[in-house]
């Protein structure tokens, strides 16, 4: 039989929750150290007792994947569960998620930095660029590196719900060309490099002449990054590399719902 631990190396790329009694008190069906996985769907392997309070941790674990924070619940197993054995039952879950995509369209220096940056942090990044001596000359090993057309390369990739993408080619025109091909795509982050004059034309381009939804536009992140006065590559990669984490870790979403909270009291 499998351990919990290799089944962790199999969920791979789903995002699962990690359950651990890490403290009991009095009469409990399992004690300090057990373990379950549960899975996005509801299934589970292993198992912190069984009965109501397993089905109570199930939801919990739901939840923390769902808000991808980890929790410390107690669970009084009488008074809660109306379970017999009548102990508490502390069980820490964490979220264990799977790895964000990144498509980096566009393999010169800030496409090459950022890339660096990204596997470094636990991306799984994919390098695009039609010219070959730019993508031959990226020597990341953790790096995917796909030498096609842009076009080729869009009907090649899959998108989902989790797909990032940084569009930084060496063409304006090639940049919205991809840009409006990824509108239509699922995503959980979508940017544009370029200055405010690169980012008002392409606006008014493609709500005036392309028939782009305001509403469509308004998610992508352009110009790409947090305003930190970076120059240079090395610079200019880091500040889009914050934007990404903050979108990976919820905080751009997070800030957003303060925000809505916080003018309902108004």
């Amino acid at each position: 039989m499998k351990s919990i631990y290799e089944k962790i190396v199999e969920a791979g790329q789903e995002n699962i929750a990690f359950c651990t009694i890490v403290n009991t008190k009095g009469s409990t069906p399992r004690k300090v150290g057990a373990k379950m996985i549960v899975y996005e769907n509801g299934k589970i392997f292993g198992t912190i007792g069984g009965g109501e309070l397993e089905k109570d941790v199930i939801k919990n674990a739901l939840n923390v994947i769902k808000e991808c924070t980890p929790k410390m619940y107690k669970h009084d197993l009488l008074h809660q569960h109306n379970m017999c054995c009548g102990g508490t039952v502390e069980i820490f879950i964490e979220p264990i998620m799977k790895k964000k995509g990144l498509y980096i369209f566009g393999a010169g220096h800030t496409g090459q930095a950022l890339a660096s940056f990204a596997s470094n942090l636990g991306f799984m990044v994919v390098l695009i660029d039609s010219r070959k001596e730019y993508i031959d000359n990226c020597i990341l090993p953790d790096v995917s590196k796909l030498n096609l057309p842009y076009q080729q390369a869009l009907q090649a990739l899959p998108f989902d719900e989790n797909t990032m993408i940084c569009i930084m080619t060496h063409s304006h025109p090639i940049d919205r060309d991809i840009l409006l091909y990824c509108l239509k795509k699922p995503y959980i982050y979508l940017g544009m490099i370029g200055s405010r004059r690169k980012v008002e034309l392409t606006k008014k381009m493609f709500l005036e002449n392309l028939g782009i939804f305001p509403e469509a536009l308004e998610r992508v992140d352009m110009p790409m990054g947090i305003d930190i006065g970076a120059e240079g590559p090395e610079e200019i990669a880091l500040s889009i590399m914050a934007k990404l984490i903050s979108v990976k870790n919820n905080i751009q979403s997070n800030q957003e719902e303060k925000n809505r909270e916080s003018k309902l009291l108004y």
